[in-house]
């Protein structure tokens, strides 16, 4: 099957990609805004206990269910995107996540209901990481089938800019309310604000998704569509599953690193202040947001292998580089060693979108790309704050989780010289293995 598609004629690619990122903003806030509070607030409030390290640490454990979720979550959403299609399915993991994000603002603290409370802690973020097991996928998909081949990694970098930009405003919000209050007041109710905030985000991703069409692609493939997705991509397609994930390696554990761990890092590892390290997160997050699409400009120009190898070396430089600076406990040298950090992470993410797209026919992609981003989240991006705070406890010292992240990168390296360049791919001639047409 060969030819694109066009895009119809009142549904622009800015509009698109506008409802796409506002959606991935919104989710990732909430998402983000668990893991963030989760340094500064649950493990005092859910996991209260002698040492303030396993507090934190119980409290990152109940971060990484969430991401355990996210395959289950891509696997079912991925299904219903596949066969009804990825404007409905996005509504649906907005809606879910809004309305955990939401309940968690009402929960009673461990004082008032006893273990109960982080039971319907964990019960909640099993549902945020369902709901995001479906959401970047068919974010990226409404997109890259929109069509515009020879800009496709720049319109569907913008998804990516969600990430960065939902975690700017999750401690941009935790940030302003704990400046506004007193401590005590921010650890007992005001950070509940930040969460019941999300219903008022919601509605307006709602909004936008509400009126976006439905892409092109889908609407012609969806009669062509047999089987069940996750059982095709799994029997047919797990090698490039597998690569796309291990290419994340260094992007999703380096994510977490540069812009969660580091908040634990520095208050209590260095002793340093709470603004100082949401400070230093904020600003490299910005950054992020401001370069992902200039990156992706540049990967439509040279292609996805080449920014894939540079961030991924730059990975195993920076991550000693990094801690080096956060050991320093100057306030200029730890805002650097965020913003390079996620800098790196800027030019892995201005190519994933178009890298996963490129690699499943349409009637499996939503499936397959979920799949791939959600593998890869689980193995490292929600282990990433556990085995650090884990090597920190045996070893004393970052360079030990230097040495983790630098692993990761090296993963990210190895997978990137395999994969093949999908720059001049046609998304609507992309057949299965051996060429087979459905």
């Amino acid at each position: 099957m060969t030819g694109t598609v066009a895009r119809k004629s009142h549904t622009s690619l800015p509009l698109v990609a506008g409802s796409s990122l506002a959606g991935t903003a919104v989710e990732w806030y909430d998402f983000f805004l668990y893991g963030t509070a989760s340094a500064l607030v649950f493990n005092k409030l859910f996991f209260p206990g002698s040492d303030p390290l396993v507090g934190t640490m119980l409290a990152f454990a109940t971060y990484a269910v969430g991401f355990v979720a996210r395959p289950v979550g891509a696997a079912v959403l991925g299904h219903y995107g596949d066969r009804k299609g990825r404007r409905a399915t996005l509504i649906a993991s907005l809606l879910l996540m809004g309305v955990a994000t939401f309940l968690i603002a009402l929960l009673p603290p461990y004082s008032a209901i006893g273990v109960t409370a982080p039971v319907l802690l964990v019960l909640l973020r099993l549902v945020q990481g369902f709901a995001l097991g479906g959401e970047w996928g068919g974010a990226v998909l409404l997109v890259s089938e929109h069509g515009d081949s020879r800009r496709r990694a720049f319109w569907a970098s913008w998804p990516n800019v969600g990430p960065p930009l939902g975690n700017l405003m999750a401690a941009g919000v935790l940030a302003l309310l704990g400046v506004l209050m007193p401590a005590d007041a921010f650890l007992s109710w005001g950070w509940r604000i930040a969460f019941a905030l999300s219903a008022l985000l919601v509605v307006l991703g709602l909004w936008l998704r509400l009126y976006v069409a439905e892409t092109p692609l889908f609407s012609r493939e969806r009669a062509n569509a047999t089987g069940l997705p996750v059982g095709v991509v799994i029997r047919e397609h797990w090698r490039p599953v597998l690569l796309a994930a291990a290419t994340r390696f260094g992007e999703n554990a380096g994510f977490y690193i540069y812009s969660l761990l580091v908040i634990t890092y520095v208050t209590k590892m260095l002793g340093l202040s709470q603004s100082t390290a949401l400070g230093a997160v904020m600003v490299g997050q910005a950054v992020a947001v401001v370069t992902i699409p200039l990156f992706a400009v540049l990967a439509d120009r040279i292609g996805r292998r080449p920014i894939y190898l540079a961030a991924s070396v730059a990975t195993i430089v920076w991550a000693f580089v990094f801690f080096g600076l956060l050991d320093s406990r100057n306030t200029l040298a730890i805002v650097t060693a965020v913003t390079g950090g996620l800098l790196i992470f800027a030019a892995y993410s201005s190519v994933i979108g178009a890298f996963f797209s490129e690699l499943f026919p349409t009637e499996i992609r939503y499936s397959g790309v979920s799949l791939a981003y959600n593998l890869a989240s689980v193995l490292a991006g929600s282990l990433a704050p556990l085995i650090a705070l884990a090597l920190y406890s045996a070893f004393g010292t970052g360079y030990a989780i230097a040495a983790y992240l630098a692993a990761m990168g090296a993963v990210s390296l190895v997978a990137s010289l395999i994969a093949k360049e999908t720059r001049s791919v046609d998304l609507a001639s992309v057949n299965p293995p051996g060429g087979r047409s459905r």
